[in-house]
């Protein structure tokens, strides 16, 4: 992966990420096999040459031309600034830990720290998805009643009470007006929280239908709106409250790798 960068979308907003130009999963390479027409080509060539009289000096048969290789699937995530008591927010923290573990060679990772701020969320999330085209984007947000890595099945469009970073709340309460109650992942949640369990980990996972009210919330509904269901949010704990950065990194790894295994197959 490529050194992280420094990007300004907006005033007040730090993102920063991975390389671009990584599009969304597409359709795969081509073969050398028969069913490719590849090995056809080849014949030709090769039968045009016996019957042509033996050339002088050294004569190469013609290669099968390699595979193309896979496109790179785009995966953004981002986590929370500083707010309030969480000087620290681990949800940011926890998604650093997973850019220095990285998706894998056929993802291409972009992380992004989003100020807790109603109207820079507002301009950012659209911009995230013209940007990137991602495969998928994961919120990863902190919750002070935590205890275990959370799952969240929907984002709610009303309720948005609460003061931001800038003492700032929207003054219809909402994040689109006249947009649904509510908005559910395409991601099967429990089948997520199921696979993750399997693993092993030393992170216990758990599944929520009420992501909070706030930044959390208003960030999830605004980015399912604007993805037709293709995003996802997670709570983390605090930090040490009972998960270190290291194991926080770690489980939204398996946790994003599974979200995309249900992708590919749905």
């Amino acid at each position: 992966m490529d050194a992280a960068r420094t990007l300004r979308l907006g005033p007040g907003t730090r993102t920063t990420g991975g390389p671009d130009g990584a599009g969304p999963g597409g359709a795969g390479g081509l073969g050398a096999g028969p069913s490719s027409g590849l090995g056809l080509g080849v014949a030709r060539v090769r039968a045009a040459a016996a019957d042509s009289p033996a050339p002088t000096g050294n004569r190469s048969e013609a290669q099968p031309e390699p595979a193309m290789e896979q496109p790179r699937k785009a995966v953004v995530v981002t986590g929370f600034g500083p707010f309030g008591e969480h000087t620290v927010n681990a949800s940011w923290i926890a998604v650093q830990e997973l850019e220095k573990l990285g998706l894998g060679d056929s993802v291409d990772l972009h992380v992004y720290e989003i100020p807790v701020e109603y109207q820079t969320v507002q301009r950012l999330i659209p911009a995230l998805w013209e940007k990137h085209s991602p495969q998928l984007v994961v919120h990863v947000g902190v919750s002070g009643m935590a205890t275990a890595v959370t799952l969240e099945k929907c984002g709610h469009n009303k309720g948005y009470k609460g003061l931001d970073n800038c003492r700032f709340c929207p003054g219809s309460q909402c994040c689109v007006e006249d947009g649904p109650e509510s908005i559910d992942s395409i991601i099967d949640m429990d089948a997520v929280c199921k696979r993750v369990t399997t693993l092993g980990l030393d992170v216990s996972v758990t599944i929520s239908q009420d992501a909070g009210r706030y930044l959390c919330d208003f960030t999830y509904y605004t980015s399912l709106y604007q993805s037709h269901g293709r995003s996802a949010f997670v709570h983390v704990p605090p930090l040490g409250k009972p998960y270190n950065a290291d194991q926080l990194g770690r489980a939204l790894r398996a946790i994003i790798e599974e979200m995309l295994d249900l992708l590919e197959q749905s």
